[in-house]
C-alpha cells in the first residue's frame, strides 16, 4: 500500500521592512522612455519654434532642441525611477517617490481589494514587472509599481494575497 504524501511548499521568505529600491534595468528602461516622450514633446516644439522664428542656424537649432528635450526627458525618467521605493510591513504596502516633490503612499491590507500582475514585452525581455494594487474606498481607486524585479512582484503579490486571506477585517 502506497501512501499519497502531499507536497509541502516553503512558505516565501518575508520580505524585508526597509525601503527597497527598483532595479537599476528599471530606470535604464525609464528614461529611454523619457528620452523619446521629451525629444517628441518638448523637443520637437522648441525646435519648431526655432525653425518658426528664423533664428540662425535653423536646422541645427531644431536639431538641438530635439536633443536638448531627449536628454532631458531621460535625466527625468531615469531620476524618477531611481528615486522610487516600495515597502511592505505587518500593515500594509508602502510607496514612496520623491523627484521635486516627495510623495509617500501607504496602502493598508484591510483596503485591498485584488491584485495584478502586468508583464508588456518590454518589461518581460527585462525580467520585470508592474504590480497593481486595487483598493477600496479611497482617493485612488489602484496604487501601481512598475519597474519590480518580477521575482519580487511575484513575491508581494503572493504575500500580500496571503496577507489579505489571514486578515479578517479585509473587504
Amino acid at each position: 500500500m502506497t501512501e499519497s504524501i502531499d507536497p509541502v511548499v516553503p512558505p516565501a521568505p518575508p520580505l524585508p521592512a526597509a525601503w527597497l529600491p527598483l532595479p537599476l534595468r528599471a530606470a535604464s528602461i525609464a528614461a529611454t522612455s523619457g528620452a523619446l516622450t521629451g525629444a517628441l514633446l518638448p523637443g520637437a516644439a522648441l525646435g519648431a519654434g526655432w525653425f518658426l522664428l528664423a533664428l540662425p542656424g535653423r536646422w541645427w537649432g531644431v536639431a538641438a532642441m530635439v536633443v536638448l528635450g531627449a536628454l532631458l526627458g531621460a535625466v527625468v525618467g531615469f531620476r524618477r525611477q531611481r528615486r522610487t521605493s516600495w515597502r511592505l510591513d505587518a500593515r500594509g504596502l508602502g510607496l514612496r517617490r520623491e523627484l521635486l516633490w516627495q510623495q509617500e503612499t501607504h496602502v493598508p491590507i484591510s483596503r485591498v481589494q485584488h491584485l495584478d500582475l502586468r508583464r508588456g514585452p518590454i518589461e518581460r525581455s527585462a525580467g520585470l514587472a508592474t504590480l497593481v494594487v486595487h483598493t477600496a474606498g479611497s482617493r485612488m481607486s489602484a496604487v501601481s509599481i512598475s519597474g519590480l524585479d518580477q521575482a519580487d512582484a511575484e513575491r508581494l503579490r503572493d504575500t500580500l494575497a496571503h496577507q489579505l486571506d489571514q486578515d479578517d477585517d479585509a473587504l
